[in-house]
């Protein structure tokens, strides 16, 4: 056996696995700032100095205990070739909280009257109690982790994510990355080259940064240039930005607004627990035998933290821990990951790295991502499970339909309200695609498990999911009959909204009946 000073200390690889984590953390920070700081208008000091520190936090102490648990394992085992699990932000569910959440709350609190700065800081405590609330839910989630999994068919958690990723994580940076398209288009072919055809990089440089460099240095020297009108402002100074995370007692300001976004944090929430039973299969597979429950309930106490700290965005274990351990990474990678993107939440150098890197260059990363979530979907179910992923894309569509109509700089509010209540026969159209855009999350995850399960011919199963889709969307759960998306009691409704609620509940009461009727039949299978 080995002594465990050798099986604990850095090795190469880390330096390597060191480089990929990192700057896949540091890509979902800067695109979370992007998003806010950029898309929205938020105060670059309430982005910077209050979300960021605590956001940082949860990182720094989940990676060191998943550094811990390696370590753990390997003085156990008496291996020198254990691989820490990679953790980090998550990437899917940060954007998701931007543009769903964050950055709508932050001009909802414009629209009301606010300054910028009181309504950044509004938006920060609800990010900081929505953060928090994920936590909770995944504590609680980790000890039923398997069980979850087990319930709820593979085709809609993954088609509920991929539906998510194709329009609103891939299509919308698609948009920023041909706003300057000769630097855009560059980069995105440099990060397929890397990451999806495998291509050698000049140095063993990782993929990510070797495009991210290119890109940025193409960027700066265009627009120096003034290549086909581009320009942009000089880089910023590094400055030391001293932050701390902080429990700031506004929190519970953001705890009286949460409710409405629930259905958005529940599957958030959701996911992160089956994604870390899957890469903590994953591992096991590649030769590292974590315990899960360890691993699900390190990643809950980060986000938990980190919400109570100010952050905005969970915590997860990244897919990907084969290729870390193929590159030779051991313990030291995440402990390295860790204090860098801890210790830069704090000290503020983060911030100015991300500031020196220019959004156009960052989107591609995100571009590759929605089409790696995407496939994945498609992937890792049956192949005749496709129909219930593919069906489950249209909420995301709907959601996305809705996010640019809603915008008044496309659409001014007075006309888009009057959308919503003109119609020959039938629902109005706007009412219907913002009705199928709200709630859109559990919305995919339903439409693809009440397939699955006719496909399988679990008819009974499939009803169950009908009626649960009919409770739901009487509460505004999904289908939520109001602009907002907000939810409410049935009963309180009163005229179109009573009517477009009334509608999409029946219909799933209906279907569910014609299911069971069906499920009557001589030599029906019904039951898994």
């Amino acid at each position: 056996m080995q002594d465990a000073g050798k099986r604990s200390g850095l090795v190469a690889g880390d330096v390597n696995g060191f480089l990929g984590l990192a700057v896949d953390n540091m890509s979902v920070l800067a695109l979370l700032s992007a998003v806010l700081i950029g898309g929205y208008g938020i105060p670059a000091d309430i982005v910077f100095g209050r979300m960021f520190p605590g956001t940082a936090i949860g990182v720094l102490v989940g990676d060191l205990v998943y550094t811990w648990l390696a370590v753990r394992l390997a003085r156990r085992t008496g291996r020198s070739d254990v691989t820490a699990m990679p953790f980090g932000l998550d990437t899917p569910s940060t954007i998701g909280m931007a543009l769903l959440v964050l950055g709508p709350a932050f001009a909802k609190f414009r629209a009301a009257g606010l300054d910028p700065t009181a309504a950044g800081l509004e938006t920060w405590y609800l990010g900081m109690a929505a953060t928090t609330t994920m936590g909770v839910l995944k504590t609680i989630l980790a000890f039923a982790g398997r069980t979850v999994r087990r319930l709820v068919p593979q085709a809609g958690l993954l088609g509920s994510l991929a539906g998510i990723a194709l329009m609103l994580i891939g299509f919308l940076p698609l948009v920023e990355v041909l706003q300057f398209p000769i630097v855009g288009f560059l980069t995105l072919g440099l990060v397929l080259y890397a990451l999806v055809a495998h291509g050698r990089i000049p140095g063993r440089v990782p993929g990510v940064l070797f495009a991210v460099i290119v890109g940025t240095i193409v960027y700066y020297a265009l627009t120096h240039l003034g290549l086909a009108g581009m320009a942009s402002k000089a880089p910023a100074l590094p400055t030391l930005r001293l932050a701390w995370p902080r429990f700031d007692a506004g929190i519970f300001h953001g705890f009286a607004g949460i409710a409405d976004y629930l259905p958005l944090i529940l599957p958030f929430a959701l996911l992160t627990v089956v994604g870390g039973v899957n890469n903590t299969e994953s591992a096991s597979v590649a030769g590292d035998d974590y315990d899960v429950r360890d691993i699900l309930l390190a990643e809950a106490a980060a986000t938990l933290l980190a919400g109570l700290c100010g952050g905005v965005a969970q915590t997860t274990p990244y897919i990907g821990h084969p290729a870390y351990k193929q590159m030779g990474a051991r313990a030291g990678y995440t402990l390295l990951t860790g204090v860098f993107i801890g210790l830069g939440g704090l000290l503020g150098y983060l911030s100015n790295l991300i500031e020196l890197i220019p959004i156009v260059v960052l989107a591609p990363v995100l571009v590759f991502l929605s089409l790696s979530i995407t496939t994945q979907a498609f992937s890792a179910v049956p192949l005749r499970h496709a129909p219930a992923v593919a069906l489950s894309f249209f909420p995301s569509i709907a959601r996305l339909v809705t996010l640019e109509l809603g915008n008044p700089n496309f659409v001014p509010a007075e006309r888009f309200a009057r959308l919503l209540t003109l119609a020959d026969h039938g629902l109005p159209v706007l009412a219907v695609i913002v009705a199928l855009g709200n709630g859109f999350i559990i919305t995919a995850t339903i439409w693809a498990a009440f397939v699955v399960e006719m496909i399988e011919k679990r008819l009974r199963a499939a009803a169950v999911y009908l009626l649960a889709g009919a409770v739901l969307s009487a509460f505004g759960i999904i289908h939520s009959a109001r602009a907002d998306g907000s939810a409410y009691l049935y009963w309180h409704l009163a005229g179109a909204e009573r009517i477009i609620a009334t509608q999409f509940s029946a219909a799933y009461l209906v279907l569910a009946a014609a299911l069971l009727a069906l499920s009557l039949q001589r030599g029906a299978k019904t039951a898994g």
